[in-house]
């Protein structure tokens, strides 16, 4: 059960769940269900009082229904219990008593059906005057003040204890005037048997003066609820919810760490981020955070709180906001000038006020937001110079010199050699401790300073080029690297490196043939390197690279490697290149490569590196799934994801989310799966080697489930963007699986088309495990032209291509495309042999959806007698949701005189055999001769919708094709 449950949010909020105060609602509760009683809801601003109170109000189980019009001064009716609410205003002079007296006007109903009796209540008829004709005549004035404010409270409590039983809700009691004060402490002594009263107070605004009166009420002491900041997964939720979507546990810390977990102030960042980003776009950028405008409303109230403070701590507290979130005491006083007691003075004062509080024993800013609009209070030319400052006192301090730190305090200075040294540092300390991110940051902000000595520059830039790649600054830095190579004589050994590093950025950039080729053009600059010329060779050597080199050529350069790695001397290049060994031979689905991967997974040597380990894992979980191997991509993808999560490696998430989505359709686990699909290949995904992959597998959901034109268009990009950039993976399964969808559309000469381009790539490639489908497609496709007899050749080739390959993917096809041909001889008995074959290799390899398929070639093939087939590739198409592939096998079901179940998923509701009103609307279009995509035009439907609907009708009224529509009278539904 999560925590957040919907309510009705109040006017403004981006979110109508509240998070995280199940505890607090509970307690609230209790205490008014016990009165007299008295609650104090107590926090900082915008922690949410305001909102548990109206959560409160709002839940069925509360004291009455919500009333219409203002959500926070109104009164609320039963038969049991009112609720009235009263709000404090700031004012320079509030009026007093006005809290009190605006939640009275707001219950004129109430007094007009139950007149008061009590003649002392007409003391407060004239500071009401719109409710005055429900109240006792108004009384005489009395001569002293103290005795006309005595008989004021009195009426106030007597007109409470007539409406009682009653909830007074007085929220912002910090702002209400000394009357209002006075007035709680003569109630709390006072109190009706019937009265609960909730009071909400900022914390930060000191004591209470009432707080002592109401600790010793008759009716037991007040019952404080403390409302603290949201935990991280709280942000995590409240934020998922307005967005609408789950977020990167990267974002959610740096959200949370940007809010400190206030509610408000988690509202106002992402309100203010949905004015510049897509909602979907926004859990993708956690770098928005770093450089976010500090929302208007935000920036009011801490500006308001800052310069409630005296000169001297405005002063302090300025300087401590260039030190940092946290400011140490010792450097604040160096920086400062101050002593410690002047700085201790400040800082309490500062937290009196809301914008520092405790956190381990030491002051930190409330909230990273906080400390921003601090800072920028600071006037540019003071900060420059309490930059400086701090950088000296920390150079100053004790123990390690903070690298890191000096290095952001000197480049804020202006000071450039020092931010260029220590930023130098900081990238080096980094990297000693794989923090590629860090290092990465630091050499581009260094790279980025216009006075570097050449032999720094390229220094740097070598550094920048190791650190990139797993720092996901690719964009950043290719920029640099192309320049520097350009514009710079290296030496061979510096200008290999460079081209090495380069060429694996592009290639994680998506730009796989630029990226090849810088990589091959390094190899000639790395002769007297030898490790590093073994992992430019070790990556040349992966066959889903460009399409124009055949796997001979990656083969010799796996042998180059395994020299090049023995000549080093160095293991973990030899791991790298028997890493890549393993991917090339299961890629072409030869069975020696699995004693490969066990070997290298039961090696310390890779253990000992979890980056290497965690990547190896998930490229051979792909692979294993490229070959129909879907029990070892499963083990794999669980290893890799495993060793990912422990080593903290953020490069690889998407990765891990691709495959295990690309595992789950292998599979036929197919719930929620189109959504993730377009998640990965939505705007927000950062790892651009993964776009193709991803749009492919969307696409291939598409192709099953519809719409039709989606797929299509989701199909020709990956062909379009892979082409471009020279990726032979994805390009020869997204031909395929267009191919398979024209002949789906029946168009099997363009499906023919598709299918003789993917067989050029598999041809120039020469990796026949890949292309086995891509033949069944072109088999399929000669087929359905009248060819099949001209493919005896083409299926002799594959058999040849993966004869002994252990591909189960690729024998199954094998296998259909014999049968296909068999069928077109008129041999049915061998057809029938060869595709239940198929469909069992299928089965045994847990290949659900290509299990489906192939039960459904064999229900065809059978006729009548096939029904069992049928009925069982419906049951798996309808476990997936596809909804395409249903309506086809139940046409096949219906042409063949087979039954079809209903209901043979999840027992949706039917209308028996006679039609619903939408089947009835849709099957008349039909009937007119519209088209499915006129029909949907027309209903505001999807066509995937009209398509089902269709299948409906024909199945409810025993009609084999819809061309029997045309001129039937349609019974009633």
């Amino acid at each position: 059960m999560p925590s957040g449950q919907a309510r009705v949010a109040p006017s403004g909020s981006l979110s109508d769940v509240l998070v995280g105060r199940r505890a607090e609602l509970a307690l609230l509760r209790t205490v008014i269900a016990a009165p007299p009683s008295l609650a104090l809801v107590e926090g900082e601003a915008g922690i949410g009082k305001s909102r548990l109170v109206g959560e409160l109000l709002a839940a069925p189980e509360a004291p009455g229904a919500p009333a219409q019009g203002s959500a926070r001064k109104s009164v609320r009716k039963s038969a049991r219990v009112r609720t009235l609410v009263g709000q404090c205003e700031q004012l320079q002079e509030p009026l007093p008593l006005s809290p009190l007296l605006d939640a009275f006007r707001l219950a004129g109903d109430e007094l007009a059906a139950s007149r008061p009796a009590n003649p002392v209540i007409g003391a407060l008829a004239p500071l009401l005057p719109e409710i005055a004709e429900h109240l006792p005549p108004p009384l005489p004035a009395l001569p002293d003040q103290r005795a006309e404010r005595h008989r004021v409270f009195r009426a106030a409590v007597a007109l409470l204890d007539h409406l009682s039983p009653l909830v007074l809700v007085l929220e912002d009691v910090h702002w209400a005037d000394s009357g209002t004060h006075d007035f709680l402490a003569f109630l709390a002594a006072h109190q009706p048997r019937g009265l609960s009263v909730i009071l909400t107070i900022r914390t930060e605004t000191g004591p209470l003066p009432i707080r002592e009166a109401l600790a010793r009420a008759p009716s037991g002491p007040a019952r404080a609820i403390g409302l603290t900041p949201l935990s991280p997964p709280e942000v995590e939720e409240l934020a998922g919810g307005i967005l609408k979507t789950d977020l990167p546990r990267t974002f959610a810390a740096a959200l949370h760490e940007t809010t400190g977990g206030i509610p408000f102030v988690v509202e106002e960042v992402l309100r203010t981020l949905l004015e510049r980003l897509p909602a979907s776009e926004i859990p993708g950028r956690p770098d928005v955070l770093a450089g976010l405008a500090v929302p208007t409303v935000l920036r009011d109230v801490v500006v308001r709180r800052l310069t409630s403070l005296d000169e001297p701590a405005r002063g302090i507290l300025g300087a401590a906001a260039v030190i940092g979130v946290t400011p140490d005491d010792r450097v604040l006083a160096e920086v400062t000038g101050r002593d410690a007691e002047e700085v201790a003075k400040a800082l309490a004062t500062a937290q009196a006020a809301g914008l520092l509080h405790e956190e381990d024993g030491r002051c930190r800013f409330r909230h990273a937001l906080a400390r921003q609009i601090v800072y920028e209070s600071v006037p540019v030319s003071g900060r420059r110079w309490l930059h400086l400052r701090t950088a000296q006192a920390l150079e100053r301090g004790p123990g390690p010199r903070p690298v890191a730190r000096l290095a952001h305090h000197y480049r804020l200075a202006g000071r450039t050699a020092d931010f260029v040294g220590n930023a130098e540092a900081a990238a080096d300390k980094a990297l000693a401790h794989g923090n590629d991110a860090t290092a990465a940051r630091f050499l581009l902000q260094a790279l980025e300073t216009g006075e570097l000595s050449s032999d720094v520059r390229v220094r740097l830039a070598v550094k920048l080029g190791r650190a990139a790649v797993d720092g996901l600054a690719h964009a950043e830095a290719v920029p640099i690297l192309e320049r520097l190579l350009a514009t710079e004589p290296l030496p061979a050994h510096l200008r290999g490196e460079l081209r090495f590093a380069l060429g694996r950025l592009l290639r994680q950039q998506g730009e796989a043939r630029a990226g090849y080729l810088q990589i091959e053009g390094a190899v000639e600059d790395l002769g007297d390197r030898p490790a590093l010329l073994g992992r430019a060779l070790a990556v040349l050597a992966a066959p889903e690279t460009v399409p124009d080199r055949h796997v001979d050529e990656h083969a010799a350069r796996c042998d180059q490697a395994e020299r090049a790695a023995r000549r080093s001397g160095d293991r973990d290049v030899d791991i790298a290149v028997r890493i890549a060994r393993a991917s090339l031979l299961l890629e072409q689905g030869d069975p020696g490569s699995w004693r490969l991967i066990d070997d290298l997974l039961r090696d310390d040597r890779l253990r000992a590196v979890p980056r290497e380990h965690a990547r190896a894992c998930l490229n051979w979980a792909q692979g294993a799934l490229h070959i129909g191997r879907l029990d070892r991509a499963e083990a794999l993808l669980a290893e890799g994801r495993r060793v990912a999560d422990q080593a903290e490696y953020l490069r690889v998430a998407e990765v891990v989310e691709l495959v295990a989505a690309a595992v789950d359709r292998a599979a036929g686990r197919w719930d929620g799966l189109e959504p993730r699909a377009r998640r990965l290949a939505g705007p927000s995904a950062t790892f651009a080697a993964a776009f193709l992959d991803s749009r492919l597998l969307h696409g291939t959901l598409l192709a099953a489930m519809g719409p039709v034109e989606n797929a299509g268009a989701c199909l020709g990009e990956v062909i379009a963007v892979a082409e471009r950039v020279g990726a032979v993976w994805p390009l020869i399964p997204a031909r395929m699986a267009l191919s398979r969808l024209l002949l789906t559309l029946d168009d099997p000469a363009a499906a023919a088309e598709q299918a003789t381009a993917g067989l050029a790539l598999v041809r120039s490639k020469g990796n026949w495990v890949w292309g086995a489908e891509t033949v069944l497609c072109l088999v399929d496709a000669m087929d359905a032209l009248g060819e099949a007899g001209e493919a005896a050749g083409l299926v002799a080739e594959l058999a040849a291509g993966i004869e002994d390959a252990g591909a189960p993917a690729a024998q199954a096809a094998l296998l259909t495309a014999r049968a296909v041909m068999a069928c077109s001889r008129g041999d049915e008995p061998e057809a029938d042999r060869l595709l239940d074959a198929a469909r069992t290799t299928l089965g045994e390899a847990g290949l659900r959806y290509d299990e489906a398929q192939a039960a459904e070639r064999l229900g065809r093939l059978r006729g009548a007698a096939g029904g069992d087939c049928l009925e069982s590739a419906l049951r798996l198409y309808g476990s997936m949701g596809a909804d395409r592939d249903i309506a086809r096998v139940c046409r096949a079901m219906r042409q063949n005189g087979v039954p079809i179940p209903y209901p043979w998923r999840g027992g949706r509701p039917s209308h028996g055999r006679a039609l619903s009103a939408r089947e009835r609307e849709v099957a008349l279009l039909a009937a007119a001769g519209r088209t499915n995509q006129e029909i949907a035009t027309e209903l505001f439907l999807s066509r995937r919708t009209v398509e089902s609907h269709i299948s409906s009708v024909l199945r409810k009224l025993n009609l084999p094709s819809r061309k029997e529509l045309r001129g039937l009278a349609l019974p009633a539904g």
